[in-house]
């Protein structure tokens, strides 16, 4: 299916935004509407074929990375450390070892991250995807990121590959975990925090997310091959398509007859394989693509869910 579209990398060419500082959220719609061949006005700043393959997709997975949460201000594992944590390489903090041998350093650094992800508000690409589901007979959306910004925005199931911060379970058993119903008032520069015990083996609790070295959990990694396999469209966005398995779906639905569609603002390794890649901010471009799609001057956003407290 793939092979009736050509693929190629959407990208401005204005002289001022060659540089990678500017390849940025300022000019995300400008990297569209500039580029050679393409209509210049707001309703035809995609290829139209793009356009037509959204409208008719019967099922579309979209993939979201860090980068989606990045821009609602959620800290990344590329951004640099500030406080207690500035000493640590993220991927030291993010592993079953380092929670055995320093669980508070562990507990303290995830509750942090926590609470940033709480007070973080969905952003404009968030609102798409969710809205995207309106238009669509069935949207499939699988997260690499451990915030709940999706579940905020209004879509109403998420598949979270590599789990989540609001759930946290037993290291010992297993059991899940319920955070109290307040925000955590963790310090700017972090501090060591003493993990809460399990309420039946008295083990410590940890974070419920995917550490490296872990398993993806089963069940949603099987959902997630199960609908890259029968989607007609996936669409990767804001992940640096380096992380496997998960980096692996993209590949998985192409085989599988899908189209590819990937909105990053970098170069990654899926270039070479999607039908077509938009550079840009996600937060400008889901919204300009969704509205184009279906002809809309502007995209409304659904109802926010607040930020749950646990």
């Amino acid at each position: 299916m793939a092979s009736r579209f050509s693929r190629r990398r959407v990208s401005c060419t204005h002289n001022e935004c060659q540089n990678s500082s500017s390849q940025t959220a300022e000019h995300g719609v400008n990297h569209l509407s500039s580029t050679p061949g393409i209509d210049n006005s707001p309703a035809h700043a995609f290829p139209a074929a793009l356009l037509a393959a959204l409208r008719e997709a019967k099922h579309v997975v979209v993939l979201s990375g860090a980068g989606v949460s990045a821009e609602s201000g959620v800290p990344t594992f590329r951004d640099a450390m500030t406080g207690l944590w500035s000493r640590f390489d993220p991927a030291e903090l993010a592993t079953p070892e380092a929670f055995e041998r320093d669980p508070e350093l562990v507990w303290g650094w995830y509750e942090w991250r926590r609470m940033r992800a709480l007070q973080a508000l969905p952003n404009p690409a968030h609102l798409a995807i969710a809205g995207m589901s309106d238009h669509l007979p069935q949207l499939t959306l699988v997260t690499q990121n451990v915030d709940d910004l999706h579940e905020r925005a209004g879509s109403d199931t998420v598949i979270h590959l590599h789990g989540s911060l609001h759930q946290p379970r037993c290291a010992t058993c297993g059991r899940s975990h319920a955070f109290p119903d307040e925000m955590p008032n963790e310090p700017e520069g972090g501090r060591r925090l003493p993990p809460p015990r399990c309420t039946r083996c008295r083990g410590l609790i940890r974070p419920g997310v995917v550490w490296f070295g872990e398993s993806l959990p089963e069940g949603a990694f099987y959902q997630a091959q199960e609908a890259a396999e029968n989607c007609d469209l996936l669409i990767s966005v804001g992940t640096s398509s380096l992380v496997y398995p998960a980096a692996g779906l993209p590949h998985l639905a192409k085989a599988h007859g899908s189209l590819l569609v990937q909105i990053n603002p970098q170069p990654t390794n899926l270039d070479g394989h999607a039908t077509w890649n938009i550079v840009g901010a996600a937060g400008k471009i889901l919204p300009a693509l969704v509205a184009a799609a279906w002809e809309m001057d502007t995209l409304a956003a659904p109802t926010q869910r607040p930020a749950r407290q646990r």
